[in-house]
């Protein structure tokens, strides 16, 4: 089975299948960051497609500096930005087509404990205090505390220095630690 920066090689090449096994792999990881950064199911699908996209057009440009997963984020925050300042840009509240006859978003399966309705309130809460969060905070704390990203991969990401990272991280948990100080 050929490593990432291998089928990135061979999607240069027009090769469908290695960009299939690339899909395969980090798509739902990616689906993942976009919708804790959009707030929606549809906007998240199109940036992962437009992602994806920017990655099979840029394939012969990656350098091995980073991971091909932290290349990939990185392509995807930066059409968040863009997605952000284009004509598409308005406040977004998480919609209630989002969230299905079950309860949870579209493919999430079931939570091993607790109900459904407060599995939704927690995602509804969590979504409305990402929200109260600056782009830039909303960013970091999406890549640490829900994707697991370390320092080092979280400033390749964003193509800040580790120490914009660790400050921009710090300052947002001090101002959702002010805000929902009496949270649960």
């Amino acid at each position: 089975m050929p490593d990432d920066t291998e089928l990135l090689a061979q999607i240069g090449r027009g090769d469908q299948a290695a960009f299939r096994t690339l899909l395969d792999r980090h798509a739902r990881y990616l689906f993942g960051v976009a919708h804790a950064m959009s707030g929606s199911t549809a906007d998240a699908e199109d940036l992962v497609q437009e992602t994806l996209m920017g990655a099979v057009t840029s394939a012969g440009k990656f350098r091995g500096e980073s991971s091909v997963r932290t290349w990939l984020v990185r392509i995807l925050v930066n059409k968040v930005r863009m997605w952000r300042r284009s004509d598409r840009k308005h406040e977004r509240t998480v919609r209630l087509n989002d969230v299905g006859a079950s309860g949870r978003p579209p493919g999430e399966p079931a939570s091993a404990g607790g109900s459904v309705s407060a599995t939704v309130d927690a995602k509804l809460d969590l979504t409305q205090m990402l929200a109260q969060l600056t782009p830039e905070h909303r960013q970091v704390i999406i890549l640490r505390e829900l994707q697991g990203m370390s320092y080092e991969e979280m400033a390749q990401a964003l193509d800040v220095p580790r120490g914009t990272v660790e400050s921009r991280l710090h300052r947002a948990r001090e101002e959702l630690r002010k805000r929902f100080k009496g949270y649960r």
